[in-house]
């Protein structure tokens, strides 16, 4: 069986967070779903729980940072392409989201942008060629260490 993980994020508003989810192709689950929470599913193995701030304080009595203006986690999906990078982009923005607060990446093999969610909790979209990444590597010599 394969694991699944369940990021838990703290939102301000469950139903804007909600909208912007399902904005990117995320469904509501609502067998975990109520006024307080979202059950967001990216895919079979990925979930995202919206959690209110008081919904959250179930779980933790440790003070919820504000996201825009500190970063304790940069969560990363690996997508098909670089293409489908820029257009998970331009769909944030779209959804209210803003685009790139992190550096955009192009090595050739590997392609990386950025969207913070309405909250402001950094989500990369990553696409890689693991076979021309090994070749370049190959090619560059043995890592110093």
């Amino acid at each position: 069986m394969s694991q699944k993980i369940f990021v838990n994020l703290p939102v301000t508003d469950v139903k804007r967070s909600t909208a912007f989810y399902e904005a990117l192709g995320a469904t509501k689950n609502e067998r975990f779903s109520n006024e307080t929470t979202s059950g967001m599913v990216i895919s079979e193995t990925i979930h995202v729980m919206l959690l209110s701030h008081e919904r959250w304080r179930d779980f933790t009595t440790k003070t919820i940072p504000d996201a825009r203006a500190s970063a304790q986690m940069l969560l990363c999906l690996m997508l098909e392409s670089p293409a489908a990078c820029d257009d998970a982009v331009e769909a944030a923005v779209a959804a209210g989201g803003t685009a790139d607060p992190t550096p955009k990446q192009d090595y050739g093999f590997m392609y990386g942008r950025s969207y913070e969610d309405p909250d402001g909790h950094i989500w990369e979209v990553a696409w890689m060629d693991l076979a021309a990444m090994e070749k370049a590597m190959a090619e560059s010599g043995p890592a110093a260490g």
